[in-house]
């Protein structure tokens, strides 16, 4: 019997014996020819694709208004910006009494006096003596005016005569998934200082593990694709206005891991940034307790003899509790389990902090926690941090 083939909607449907076969989707059959040609014309471009199948040949046409593309407007854009910014991003060596390392920074604002810094805390922690390069070359001894471990921050200064220009600083608040972003910064050392990368904000407050001294903690970031390298931490990241966004501070590493770097984002600078520059540690809240991951049952079992129900998955294990401190007070014990804090989930010690890091003191947060298979609630009148947790 004669065999027919129809096209529906691009598709090949063959007629035989009766019968009616749906083949695969011409886009999946094999393809012996395309010719593409495209036409452009007010603002509209169409796309016409002549593919041979079975002896048929299909015709499609592909239609898209409003083609994104990139404009000379847009390149022109992200000069300005970049001249926004330039000269304000430095170079930081830092010298301790065994070691030595370097970063990047930028001058975020000055006075009748000096010019101020802003870097990462990691990059100037137990430096002793710092030496800023401008974008120029010259190069100006700093001093440290303070800096927070938990927020990464740190504040330098530098006499006024010495400032070339000042970032303008954004709000972070605004920025969208999508948008352009580029850093400026020194990977790799100063041989590379003033390099700019460009890339695309990739995520909005993703939560990030750093260690610390003190144990491991969450910071709230900016993820980026621009590339970031060893020597970019504390340079700014930008808006396509030259805008300071954020200050760069890590990036993720391993075997098939790439572009995805980390910001701290500019409005939580601005939060503490009064204290950083008046020299004042930051006061936090204090409870009295030691803290220990649910998941660390070595530590749990042969260090603090205490053992958790298997109904419970998740939290942070009160391993020590200081006699007439808040936790104490609140009627806490060694054994229960912190499982959500103002109704929001304790996943581990880092969350735990974070989450009370958030708020003052004098504050109250409700706490849920298990005593072995039972959920209880209570609440905690936060006193100023006497000492580490």
């Amino acid at each position: 019997m004669e065999n027919k083939n129809k096209i529906i909607d691009g598709e090949i449907i063959k007629e035989s014996n009766n019968k009616v076969e749906k083949k695969e989707n011409f886009f999946t059959s094999k393809i012996f020819l395309t010719i593409c040609s495209f036409v452009l014309g007010a603002g509209i471009m169409f796309a016409f694709i002549a593919i041979v199948s079975n002896g048929n040949i299909l015709v499609r046409k592909v239609t898209s208004e409003n083609v994104k593309t990139t404009t000379v407007e847009e390149i022109s854009d992200l000069k300005l910006a970049i001249n926004n910014v330039y000269e304000a991003a430095v170079y930081i060596e830092v010298t301790g009494d065994r070691s030595s390392s370097s970063g990047s920074g930028f001058v975020y604002k000055k006075d009748d006096k000096y010019g101020y810094i802003l870097t990462n805390y990691h990059v100037i922690k137990n430096g002793r003596k710092f030496v800023v390069t401008f974008s120029d070359g010259e190069e100006v001894e700093a001093s440290l005016v303070s800096g927070d471990e938990y927020y990464d921050i740190a504040v330098l200064k530098v006499k006024i005569d010495k400032i070339k220009k000042v970032a303008t600083l954004g709000d972070s608040s605004t920025i969208e998934l999508g948008d352009t972003v580029f850093t400026v910064g020194a990977p790799l050392g100063k041989e590379y200082m003033g390099t700019i990368t460009k890339g695309i904000v990739s995520g909005i407050n993703r939560m990030v593990s750093v260690e610390l001294t003190s144990g491991n903690y969450l910071m709230e970031v900016i993820q980026t694709d621009a590339s970031i390298n060893s020597g970019n931490s504390g340079g700014p990241i930008c808006n396509i206005k030259g805008e300071v966004i954020g200050i760069t501070s890590s990036k993720l590493v391993g075997s098939g891991v790439e572009g995805m770097g980390f910001a701290i984002p500019i409005n939580s600078v601005l939060e503490i940034i009064d204290s950083i520059e008046s020299g004042t540690t930051l006061s936090r809240p204090y409870l009295g307790v030691q803290l220990v991951d649910l998941t660390n049952t070595f530590a749990l079992q042969y260090y603090y003899n205490i053992r958790i129900s298997s109904d419970v998955t998740f939290g942070a294990v009160l391993s020590y509790i200081e006699e007439k401190q808040p936790a104490s007070k609140a009627g806490l014990k060694i054994g229960d389990v912190i499982v959500e804090m103002d109704g929001e989930k304790v996943e581990d010690v880092s969350y735990f902090k974070y989450l009370l890091y958030k708020h003052k003191i004098g504050d109250t947060i409700t706490v849920k926690y298990y005593r072995e298979n039972t959920l209880l609630e209570t609440k905690i009148e936060l006193t100023e941090s006497i000492k580490g947790e």
